[in-house]
């Protein structure tokens, strides 16, 4: 049977609306889904907010729950008063039903089986994004898109992604190096990444390699030119090593920063 939760002031999650969803509701979230019942005293609750205040009522996990979709009820009903959603240890790829969420300044969407090939619908307002554990293995344009969605990004995690080197995943210094400040160039607004806060040293070498007058230097027509890396997904590998090759010598000299 189909059941909503209120959790709040419960032990450990105190002020989150958990969601249970049945393998039953995991239908076509176009068709049947917005038939899906929603008891009524969840509706009010939400809709209301009298019965708890404003922080606890904009906060709506559906971890856990065996999820390859967004329940479009869910999206339709509560959107308009969620600010931070949790979508983690699902089967979600599609992000689309997101647009929705207006308002959303926080989504943890940690360990689904989220590609580059997933771009995220227009969040004007979220600042906090976590897809660690991830598929990403292409940063660009995925990064890119990125920023058109979130323009006011500031909290960023993507560790154990192919497409974030580190430590964790068996990537080089220099690799998690260029990859870190690739990201951050991409972020004016972006105060951390993964696990460590953005320097203002790391922010005025990212600027000073990947800023785009830099980078639209390096593009040539043609077949085999950095112009094609441009407009299509490629590893991170891929990317870096184009831009050794125009870069030379001159990474060589650069200063190591501390990350």
């Amino acid at each position: 049977m189909n059941y909503f939760e209120n959790v709040i002031g419960g032990s450990g999650d105190e002020g989150v609306i958990a969601v249970d969803v049945s393998r039953d509701v995991l239908v076509d979230p176009v068709t049947n889904m917005s038939e899906t019942p929603i008891p009524p005293d969840l509706l009010t609750l939400s809709a209301d907010g009298s019965a708890e205040s404003d922080e606890e009522s904009t906060k709506l996990t559906l971890a856990y729950e065996n999820l390859y979709e967004i329940p479009r009820t869910i999206a339709e009903r509560f959107s308009e008063h969620i600010k931070y959603l949790d979508i983690s240890h699902n089967k979600i790829t599609n992000l689309d039903p997101l647009v929705h969420f207006r308002h959303l300044t926080s989504l943890i969407a940690d360990h689904n089986p989220i590609t580059e090939n997933c771009i995220l619908p227009p969040l004007p307002q979220l600042q906090l994004l976590w897809l660690n554990h991830c598929k990403i293995a292409s940063l660009y344009p995925w990064v890119s898109k990125l920023k058109q969605s979130c323009p006011r990004l500031q909290h960023l995690c993507l560790m154990e992604n192919p497409a974030a080197p580190s430590y964790l995943n068996g990537g080089t210094f220099y690799e998690y190096l260029q990859y870190r400040l690739f990201v951050i160039s991409q972020f004016p607004s972006l105060n951390h990444l993964d696990d460590r806060k953005v320097t203002e040293d790391q922010r005025s070498e990212a600027h000073r390699l990947y800023k785009r007058p830099f980078v639209e230097r390096l593009v040539k027509p043609g077949p085999g030119g950095f112009s094609q890396l441009m407009h299509t997904s490629v590893t991170w590998n891929a990317l870096n090593n184009k831009l050794a090759n125009f870069l030379g010598k001159e990474r060589q000299g650069n200063r190591n920063l501390l990350i």
